[in-house]
């Protein structure tokens, strides 16, 4: 059996040795050589995270929707269903996520059976396994995050089908995994292991692992997250970035050099194994040319009228622009000072001169409902981003999803643009900006979170200075003199919005079956976690489907 061996396959900065293949009889020996054997699951981790795990965790909360416009994103009732809390085993995002989560595992097991039975006894090896239990540790914890009681596959080339396992013993499973992994991880923080496992990427795993450790198994962990927390802090390899560059560390330029990320997937518009394109969905579809999406440019004109100015070199690659907040997780974006408001675009909309920008249409084709007697007459108007509201749908579309398919329907919803449309890339609509996954922020918020749910304060830091440190370089505004759970949760929104850890935040803080968005009043608690989906069940009988679906 061959394993494709380039790593990261044309991923952007990373410089690590290509090999061809690796079978028993050409096996890794160094570390580069080990590096790149394990490729194909750092391929795997990149493939579909940007897609169906990202809507799967996002738009089945209060960060994100991506309505209807007419007949336009009906697409099966997928996207209707994450935000309604009605998805079924057949959603297609619940069955897509299940089965890029155990692609990742299944290519892990692959590649560690070779190289432990093949390649000789050495510290790269042992570097190298346990580089990739903890992949397949972090493939495993995001599985049991989302559907609860999974299948421990762990063995490559067995066929005996298996049963799912309590959600508290892949908990165990993975925590001991990381443990054992650890001693053997590499604790170098450079751009040789950028986007690769190091031990403070299995110490961010386990501290998330512990703050949910009541939601996963019932038992409270917050001591054992605190001190998993303290590894990656008295390491002294991370620092938080400053306002200045905040937002930056989130470009199309971004890399290696982020002091924030313990672990990013790095993308690259240049390789299919992976696609990022959230400025396809986030980015209005009037503001193509703004933001030089896909290549998009106003050529020789100064501030174009959008849809009427042509030639001199304009070139409108429209975004599709669906995906949208809702007013009530837009709502905790309330400090007038903080650098994240800057991630949204709402209200009128400006070029980079300050000059407005103006769109160009019909009477009809700005509001489908027009009843004046010139519905072709020309029509331009300002741009303005309305925020999505429980009243935006208008009587008369298809359905108490659609905005409508016309300039005001496609208008309403603030947009995000924390991962900054790719000006870089004039090709494609995929993007070079690179996804972290765990971030020092996360790891100085989790702490002071687990310290305030009981855990014992160290380090001299309690949970207020804890969170004031972040507040120091996010805003202008006075540090805070008191905080509270309550506090730590409006921090998380205003820091980790588009990172997919809302779903997990909102289900620790009691605040999933809240009612919000465009419909959304569903309460029931099973849905804390998903259904095993009916692709899985058609191909191993021995899955049980979690209660209540």
């Amino acid at each position: 059996m061959l394993i494709a061996a380039s790593i990261f396959s044309a991923c952007q900065k990373v410089a690590v040795d290509v090999t061809s293949e690796i079978t028993p009889d050409v096996y890794p020996q160094t570390d580069a050589q080990f590096a790149s054997a394990e490729g194909p699951v750092y391929i795997a981790l990149r493939n579909d995270f940007a897609v169906s795990y990202w809507f799967l965790q996002s738009c089945s909360t209060d960060e994100a929707v991506l309505p209807t416009f007419g007949p336009n994103w009906l697409d099966g009732n997928k996207y209707v269903e994450l935000h309604r809390h009605t998805w079924t085993k057949d959603n297609a995002w619940v069955a897509s996520t299940w089965t890029y989560l155990t692609n990742i595992i299944g290519t892990a097991n692959q590649t560690i059976s070779i190289i432990r039975t093949s390649a000789p006894a050495s510290a790269s090896k042992n570097t190298g396994l346990a580089a990739l239990k903890t992949m397949r540790a972090l493939a495993f914890f995001m599985m049991m995050d989302s559907y609860g009681n999974v299948p421990l596959d762990t063995l490559y080339g067995v066929t005996t089908l298996k049963t799912n396992a309590p959600r508290t013993e892949v908990f165990n499973f993975v925590e001991s995994e990381l443990k054992a992994a650890i001693p053997y991880l590499k604790t170098t923080v450079t751009s040789s292991t950028y986007g690769l496992p190091t031990k403070y990427l299995a110490y961010s795993i386990l501290a998330k692992m512990y703050l949910n450790g009541s939601v996963y198994t019932g038992t409270d962990r917050s001591n054992d997250c605190i001190a998993a927390c303290d590894q990656i802090i008295s390491s002294g390899l991370y620092s938080l970035e400053p306002m200045a560059t905040y937002l930056q560390q989130f470009y199309p330029t971004n890399g290696p050099g982020q002091k924030e990320f313990i672990f990013a997937i790095p993308f690259d518009p240049a390789t299919s194994n992976g696609t990022m394109f959230y400025a396809r969905y986030d980015l209005n579809r009037n503001l193509g040319i703004r933001y030089l999406y896909s290549g998009s440019t106003p050529g020789s004109y100064t501030d174009p009228v959008m849809n009427l100015s042509s030639g001199n070199g304009l070139k409108n690659s429209q975004p599709s622009g669906p995906r949208m907040t809702t007013a009530e997780y837009y709502a905790y974006f309330d400090d007038a000072n903080d650098i994240r408001n800057k991630q949204w675009l709402t209200g009128a909309q400006y070029w980079q001169d300050g000059t407005p920008i103006m769109v160009s249409t019909t009477n009809l084709g700005y509001n489908q409902f027009y009843t004046g007697g010139s519905p072709s007459a020309a029509y331009t108007y300002l741009l303005v981003i309305a925020p999505l509201t429980s009243t935006s749908v208008r009587s008369g579309t298809t359905s108490n999803f659609d905005l409508g398919n016309d300039e005001i329907g496609w208008n309403i919803g603030i947009r995000n643009i924390k991962f900054l449309p790719d000006y870089t890339n004039a090709i494609s609509r995929n993007q070079n900006n690179d996804v972290p996954l765990f971030r020092y922020s996360d790891i100085i918020l989790t702490k002071a979170e687990a310290i305030l749910r009981g855990g014992t304060a160290t380090l001299g830091a309690t949970a207020l200075t804890l969170v004031n440190q972040i507040k120091a370089v996010r805003t202008t505004s006075p540090a805070l003199t008191s905080i509270t759970l309550n506090g730590i949760y409006s921090e998380r929104c205003k820091e980790f919005a588009w990172e997919t850890w809302h779903r997990n935040d909102m289900i620790r803080f009691g605040q999933f079956e809240n009612t919000y968005g465009i419909g959304k009043t569903n309460t029931d608690t099973y849905r804390r976690i998903f259904p095993i989906p009916s692709n899985a069940t058609a191909i191993n009988a021995k899955l049980v489907q979690n209660p209540g679906y």
